[in-house]
């Protein structure tokens, strides 16, 4: 590998506010997520309702897999702007990248995987039971961290492409080895599929409910009579928008960042690439954020976990609401 101090190429300059902006951003981003996250792993692991929903163990994964992201490459993105150069060693320069794509790889598969569970769940209840099970849970978790891990081994070992520095950048990445880089393979095979299947089950439930909530308003105009869903199917609806929400932020914050790549990829405008780039490490802070707006049993859970709500008084009504129906999330017991 070539070494880090290389000055071969010229170093594109970014202007000093947007290295600013981007260093400024990057150290907000470290606290809100460390905590946001922390926040939410903790709130959710104890909360004795969302522990037996098998949706929440792939949210306490994905706030994993975002603190991973705030803890250790946020902090060097601070410093690579603050400096305007990488200032460390080598290996934490492949490092970086490898951390960088893995996690923005589980992320997005730990959304494929609850989009999934959302769309079985309101699709197929007794095929949901079947599949849901605390094991089959675990298996799912661990698969999606190995498949975004394993993916990145390549161009880390050096076996296609390689990571290290791309001094034009002053950033470490994926970088081609021998005219080759693993780029395009890991956008569709590793990207564009778990995207798709997201897009597909969503679309489906949306379609599902609509489709519902005509037949309901046909049978209340022709017999008269009230027509509703039980109370736990209208919260698994509700923590079904949240998810979508969460899909939405997804994309909001990554395709920007996409987009720029290829209509400037030779960083003519560094700014707007700055700003992108701040929006992608938004993805990894914004969700406690919208669990705490769109949904009250996530909002209450960080009630609890911060003191601010006595959690005996919302264990019982846990119980109270989990109690009456099986036709929910909740049917199975994920007690881990």
């Amino acid at each position: 590998m070539e070494s880090l101090n290389a000055t071969a190429v010229a170093v594109i300059k970014y202007p000093k506010g947007a290295s600013i902006a981007a260093a400024a951003a990057a150290v907000i981003f470290v606290f809100m997520g460390i905590f946001g996250n922390g926040l939410t792993i903790i709130a959710l692991s104890k909360c004795p309702k969302l522990k037996m929903q098998a949706t929440t163990w792939f949210v306490i994964s994905l706030s994993v897999s975002d603190m991973i992201f705030c803890s250790f490459n946020l902090p060097l993105t601070a410093t690579r702007f603050i400096y305007e150069a990488w200032i460390f060693n080598d290996y934490l320069c492949k490092c970086f990248p490898f951390f960088f794509y893995a996690n923005f790889g589980a992320s997005l598969y730990h959304i494929m995987l609850i989009a999934v569970n959302r769309y079985m769940l309101i699709s197929s209840y007794i095929t949901y039971k079947r599949v849901y099970r605390p094991l089959c849970v675990i298996i799912m978790i661990a698969a999606v961290w190995l498949i975004s891990f394993c993916m990145l081994l390549p161009p880390l070992l050096g076996v296609w492409g390689n990571m290290g520095l791309d001094v034009e950048t002053f950033s470490c990445t994926i970088l081609k080895k021998d005219g080759s880089s693993p780029k395009k393979f890991l956008f569709l095979f590793g990207i564009l599929p778990p995207f798709l299947i997201v897009l597909f089950c969503y679309t489906r439930i949306l379609l599902s409910v609509r489709r519902s909530k005509m037949v309901l308003r046909r049978i209340q105009e022709t017999t008269g009579a009230p027509c509703s869903t039980s109370p736990v199917k209208k919260d698994d609806l509700r923590l079904t928008k949240t998810m979508i929400l969460i899909f939405g932020g997804f994309v909001l914050c990554f395709v920007p960042l996409m987009v720029v790549n290829v209509i400037d990829e030779k960083l003519s405008i560094p700014t707007i690439h700055v700003v992108a780039s701040i929006l992608a490490w938004a993805s990894a802070v914004i969700n406690p954020i919208i669990y705490s707006l769109s949904s009250k049993s996530y909002r209450n859970a960080y009630l609890v976990a911060l003191g601010l709500q006595h959690s005996a008084n919302y264990a019982r009504a846990a119980t109270s609401g989990t109690a009456k129906t099986t036709t929910s999330d909740s049917g199975n017991a994920f007690a881990m």
